[in-house]
Protein backbone atom coordinates (compact mmCIF):
# COMPACT_ATOMS: atom_id res chain seq x y z
CA UNK A 1 0.00 0.00 0.00
CA UNK A 2 2.63 1.99 0.80
CA UNK A 3 4.39 1.74 -2.47
CA UNK A 4 0.85 2.79 -4.43
CA UNK A 5 0.86 6.21 -2.47
CA UNK A 6 4.45 6.87 -3.13
CA UNK A 7 3.63 5.93 -6.68
CA UNK A 8 0.23 8.83 -6.47
CA UNK A 9 2.03 11.02 -5.13
CA UNK A 10 4.90 10.97 -7.96
CA UNK A 11 2.16 11.04 -10.56
CA UNK A 12 0.67 14.25 -8.44
CA UNK A 13 4.00 15.53 -8.57
CA UNK A 14 4.72 15.22 -11.96
CA UNK A 15 1.81 16.47 -13.47
CA UNK A 16 2.15 19.88 -11.11
CA UNK A 17 5.31 20.25 -12.27
CA UNK A 18 4.67 20.17 -15.88
CA UNK A 19 2.16 22.69 -16.59
CA UNK A 20 2.16 24.17 -20.06
CA UNK A 21 -0.15 26.73 -21.61
CA UNK A 22 -3.27 25.48 -23.19
CA UNK A 23 -5.14 27.36 -25.55
CA UNK A 24 -8.67 26.32 -26.44
CA UNK A 25 -11.20 28.60 -26.90
CA UNK A 26 -14.95 28.16 -29.33
CA UNK A 27 -15.07 30.17 -32.30
CA UNK A 28 -16.86 32.95 -31.19
CA UNK A 29 -14.65 33.14 -28.30
CA UNK A 30 -11.78 33.38 -30.34
CA UNK A 31 -12.96 36.09 -32.79
CA UNK A 32 -13.48 38.30 -29.52
CA UNK A 33 -10.01 38.07 -27.57
CA UNK A 34 -8.45 38.37 -30.89
CA UNK A 35 -10.23 41.76 -30.82
CA UNK A 36 -9.35 42.68 -27.80
CA UNK A 37 -5.96 41.41 -28.84
CA UNK A 38 -5.58 43.59 -31.19
CA UNK A 39 -6.68 46.66 -29.07
CA UNK A 40 -4.05 45.90 -26.39
CA UNK A 41 -6.10 44.25 -23.70
CA UNK A 42 -5.37 40.90 -22.00
CA UNK A 43 -8.23 39.01 -22.15
CA UNK A 44 -7.07 36.10 -23.57
CA UNK A 45 -4.72 35.04 -20.67
CA UNK A 46 -7.95 35.61 -18.40
CA UNK A 47 -10.10 33.48 -20.69
CA UNK A 48 -7.48 30.71 -21.16
CA UNK A 49 -6.79 30.63 -17.20
CA UNK A 50 -11.07 30.51 -16.34
CA UNK A 51 -11.50 27.27 -19.16
CA UNK A 52 -7.93 25.77 -17.09
CA UNK A 53 -9.95 26.39 -13.88
CA UNK A 54 -13.22 24.65 -15.35
CA UNK A 55 -11.03 21.53 -16.92
CA UNK A 56 -9.19 21.10 -13.46
CA UNK A 57 -12.92 21.06 -11.37
CA UNK A 58 -14.45 17.67 -12.30
CA UNK A 59 -11.19 16.00 -11.57
CA UNK A 60 -10.55 17.59 -8.39
CA UNK A 61 -14.37 16.34 -6.89
CA UNK A 62 -13.70 13.15 -8.24
CA UNK A 63 -10.43 12.48 -6.41
CA UNK A 64 -12.48 14.45 -3.28
CA UNK A 65 -14.98 11.53 -3.57
CA UNK A 66 -12.77 8.32 -4.39
CA UNK A 67 -10.77 9.69 -1.18
CA UNK A 68 -14.00 9.46 0.64
CA UNK A 69 -14.90 6.24 -0.48
CA UNK A 70 -11.71 4.87 0.24
CA UNK A 71 -11.45 6.14 3.61
CA UNK A 72 -14.88 5.31 4.38
CA UNK A 73 -14.91 1.39 2.92
CA UNK A 74 -11.09 0.41 3.17
CA UNK A 75 -10.68 -2.95 5.19
CA UNK A 76 -9.92 -2.94 8.62
CA UNK A 77 -6.97 -4.89 10.57
CA UNK A 78 -9.37 -8.06 11.31
CA UNK A 79 -8.69 -11.33 13.12
CA UNK A 80 -10.26 -13.78 11.49
CA UNK A 81 -9.56 -16.47 14.73
CA UNK A 82 -8.92 -19.46 11.93
CA UNK A 83 -7.98 -22.99 12.94
CA UNK A 84 -4.56 -24.07 12.54
CA UNK A 85 -4.92 -27.26 10.79
CA UNK A 86 -5.11 -27.93 7.44
CA UNK A 87 -7.86 -27.69 5.21
CA UNK A 88 -9.30 -30.96 3.23
CA UNK A 89 -11.08 -30.29 0.38
CA UNK A 90 -11.62 -33.87 -1.09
Amino acid sequence: MKILKTLLIVIVGILACSIESVHAQCAMCTASVEANAKNGGTAAMGLNHGIMYLLAAPYIAIAVVGYIWYKKYRRKNINLNMRDEKLHLN
